[in-house]
């Protein structure tokens, strides 16, 4: 009996300690002119033994690494009375305090001068706060509630996010690290536009858009509601938009010339950065749709390989294909079905689609999950080192687009059925529920929308763990689209980016491609042109104006330099493989039909 009183008592004293845990931020930015911020971190109910503090080296929506703990210093550690305590750096990030009694504040510097959806952007005129950026967090307390109050250093100043209002205009709370991490903060003279969305339960919802900008012609309202039309749109896909938290979702927009371009998702918010002034034209309106379909995907419809997600290093996710791929297909989709992209200029979009998969070697050589894997490496990853992915690597993004468009036609073709409701299932079965889901997942509810196992296990065999060729001709005749070579007739060598160097010579400036003329003929980056055909040659265009001269199948004869030692090849030209896709001028009504099925308002 004693052993169990005490340990009954042992576990009240863990919960009492757990229930006293708490992160308090502070944040003020008094030299945002020379964009610093200062910022401390403060928890409580810190168990015995050392505190380890730190920042991130990854973030929500990205999927490569970065070193947010280079842009951090002045670190100091202090205990409730502000009395110094040890602080030792153990890696670039990571930051160990001793002798604390259950409290530790650490205080810090910031300098954060590139504003975009990954990292910080800190000036006099505001602040653009990607939490993983600018936050330290400490170990262990993953759980523990979190309270951040803002210093605005301008009583104009407005914040704008998705965490929850707090005791005033400039204090806000976070259940936990994992949604803090993933709510973003805008900062600055920002300027509102907003509407009301109700679901089929008749539950409504506030959307707006935090504008920072200039609107000289007062378009913001207009534009809302041109967002407001995608939105509906989205919702259709879908049936309902999710429960967000707090009854709102927000667009952090950022449409000026001080930002870098970028979309980042969050679960009831997305960060948009467009580097140029706002016009409120249709054409800005792409990174909206793409952006905002990802409260569905991706937010909640998730693979349980970012599951849960890791700040300390990058999650590897076997289904960016579908997570961003298929959102990059809706994206674009929703801007025609909404009515802001024609559908004669959609094909343009159909076109490139098809060259992705067909004529890239990423995806004729690799299958989606092994180019989603890829994503540590290439998501905004930096390197300085050149690397092969012309040849081993295509977008997740394209390639995935590329299956979605494939997989949408045929389920129109061949069951009646659309992509729709494959997405709607995928919404009900792992997004409403929020349980992470599988690639195997992704197969079985194929299975279950068709009513056709060997149709599902056949495609994904195919073209998720594999990488067969997909034969677009006749999935998009259903729509009386045609496939016509894009250069049909003209001589070509293969696709190759040239360049002149400080010494007006003519170089190759990226990889060239496998299975092409240029590359079977032993040329490859940083070569230097001197002559094609017996002309010299020191501008992209004079090698341009030869190669028009010549017809398929010629050969022309290419003096080049390799390492400064003179070599001579011959390239035999071909005809380039790619296509674009148009309206038949002879589609029939029932293609006719099928289409405007596929591309029409919902």
């Amino acid at each position: 009996m004693r052993y169990l009183l005490g340990l009954a008592a042992a576990m009240l004293l863990t919960v009492t300690l757990f229930a006293q845990q708490h992160v308090y931020y502070e944040f003020s930015s008094p030299n945002g002119v020379h964009h610093e911020a200062e910022i401390s971190v403060a928890a409580e109910g810190l168990p015995q033994g050392a505190a380890i503090f730190r920042m991130s080296r990854s973030s929500p929506g990205r999927y490569a690494t970065h070193e947010f703990g280079k842009n951090i210093y002045n670190i100091k550690a202090t205990d409730k009375n502000g009395a110094t305590l040890s602080i030792k750096k153990l890696e670039g990030d990571v930051y160990e305090v001793t002798g604390h009694k259950g409290y530790v504040k650490v205080s810090y510097t910031l300098y954060g001068n590139y504003a975009d959806g990954t990292y910080v952007g800190i000036d006099e005129t505001g602040c653009h706060l990607n939490i993983p950026a600018t936050f330290m967090w400490v170990k262990g307390l993953d759980n523990a509630p979190i309270t951040i109050h803002f210093n605005l250093q301008n009583k104009n100043w407005k914040i704008a996010t998705q965490l929850k209002p707090g005791n005033d205009a400039a204090t806000f709370t976070a259940p936990g690290l994992q949604y803090f991490m993933d709510s973003p903060v805008k900062i600055g003279d920002l300027s509102f536009t907003e509407w009301t969305v109700t679901n089929p339960d008749k539950k409504s919802y506030r959307f707006r858009i935090a504008f920072d900008g200039k609107d000289p012609n007062n378009k913001l309202d207009e534009f809302g509601k041109k967002v407001a039309r995608m939105v509906k749109q989205a919702q259709a896909v879908f049936g309902e938009t999710p429960a967000y938290d707090y009854g709102e979702y927000t667009f952090l927009a950022s449409i000026n010339p001080y930002v870098f371009g970028d979309g980042m998702e969050h679960r009831n918010s997305t960060m948009i950065t467009t580097g140029n002034d706002f016009t409120g034209e249709d054409n800005q309106l792409g990174v909206f749709s793409h952006e905002f379909f990802h409260c569905w995907n991706v937010e909640r419809i998730r693979p349980k390989t970012i599951e849960p997600f890791n700040f300390e290093k990058s999650n590897t996710c076997d289904a960016l294909w579908l997570a961003e791929g298929f959102t990059q297909y809706y994206g674009v989709l929703l801007l025609v079905r909404a009515g802001f992209t024609s559908p004669e200029k959609y094909l343009n979009t159909v076109g490139g689609l098809v060259n992705t998969k067909t004529n890239t070697l990423g995806a004729q050589l690799y299958s989606p999950i092994e180019n989603s894997q890829r994503a540590v490496f290439v998501d905004a990853g930096v390197a300085v080192d050149k690397t092969n992915y012309q040849n081993m690597f295509t977008s997740y993004y394209t390639y995935g687009a590329a299956l979605a468009l494939a997989l949408d036609l045929e389920l129109r073709a061949k069951y009646k059925l659309t992509l729709d409701d494959f997405m709607r299932a995928l919404w009900k079965k792992y997004g409403k529920t929020e349980i992470a889901y599988t690639v195997p997942g992704l197969e079985e509810t194929l299975a279950q929308v068709t009513n056709d196992k060997k149709y599902a296990v056949d495609f994904f065999t195919k073209y998720i763990y594999g990488h067969d060729a997909i034969d677009y001709a006749p999935l998009l005749a259903n729509a009386g689209i045609e496939l016509n070579r894009s250069f049909a007739g003209k001589a070509w060598l293969g696709n190759i980016a040239l360049d002149t160097n400080k010494n007006n010579q003519l170089f190759i400036a990226s990889n060239t491609i496998k299975n092409t003329p240029v590359y079977n003929a032993g040329l490859d980056i940083d070569d230097i042109i001197i002559s094609i055909d017996g002309k010299n040659v020191t501008q992209k265009k004079e090698w341009d104006d030869v190669l028009a001269q010549h017809k398929i199948n010629d050969v022309v004869e290419v003096v080049y330099k390799h390492r400064n030692e003179t070599k001579k090849t011959s390239i035999t030209l071909k005809e380039s493989p790619f296509v674009k896709a148009a309206v038949k001028a002879n589609a029939t009504e029932s293609e006719n039909a099928f289409r405007n099925a596929w591309l029409g308002e919902k």
